[in-house]
């Protein structure tokens, strides 16, 4: 077995091992829970979307294995010279982060559902503001795709653009992940982490399009 495969068969793994961790999570509560459950919370950390409680299955141990198969499918979908190989390592370490942002909101509804005091809200910001920093740790490494990374007219273009915007990327995402996460984690207002974010995701998307029209202005495209 060669090293790819040894990590990508590592990953998977340990994807399969957090989907049944979560669905053992949800079969053990489940009888605890009443017929009807919270099942999203608004900015203010209030409900405003109830469900059967079947659904949590869906929402929770579902959604983690439709992440981990599509992850399994789309390099087979990749066409030529897009190719995920390159980057498996990092491709997949993307999608272990994901499963785990995924199965750390459903460990949360689970326990608001049980009764547990939560701030619903803040609690999954924080965790995608950590999902994000996380990204931005492999983001460098990304190469030239269809599927994941900072994919606009001009990376998609020119692998040069690509590879110096998503350089860049790694840093913005990296900063504006901690400095959510920070904000969250002091109970700064809710606008902070989100503009964090936001401004950590649009600033390699305006960056993509100024090194492309200088590279077209230089002629060296």
């Amino acid at each position: 077995m060669t090293t790819s495969q040894t990590t990508s068969q590592r990953y998977y793994l340990g994807a399969g091992a957090v989907t049944l961790v979560v669905l053992a999570g949800t079969l053990i509560v489940y009888p605890q829970l009443p017929a009807i459950v919270p099942m999203h919370w608004d900015a203010h950390g209030q409900v405003n979307g109830w469900g059967p409680k079947w659904w949590l299955f869906l929402t929770g141990p579902g959604s983690i294995a439709l992440i981990v198969l599509t992850f399994s499918a789309l390099p087979w979908l990749s066409p030529k010279k897009f190719e995920v190989d390159s980057f498996r390592a990092t491709y997949l370490y993307i999608m272990m982060t994901l499963a785990a942002l995924l199965a750390y909101i459903h460990l949360l509804v689970l326990g608001a559902d049980l009764g547990v005091a939560l701030d619903m809200t803040r609690d999954v910001v924080g965790g995608a503001c950590l999902l994000i920093a996380l990204m931005g740790n492999v983001l460098g490494k990304v190469r030239r795709n269809f599927f994941i990374g900072v994919r606009t007219p001009w990376t998609i273009a020119n692998e040069q653009v690509w590879n110096a915007t998503h350089r860049f990327a790694a840093k913005t995402f990296f900063a504006g992940g901690i400095v959510g996460l920070l904000a969250v984690l002091v109970r700064a207002p809710f606008w902070v982490p989100m503009a964090a974010v936001l401004i950590a995701a649009l600033s390699p998307v305006i960056y993509s399009l100024v090194f492309y029209k200088k590279l077209e202005h230089q002629g060296n495209l």
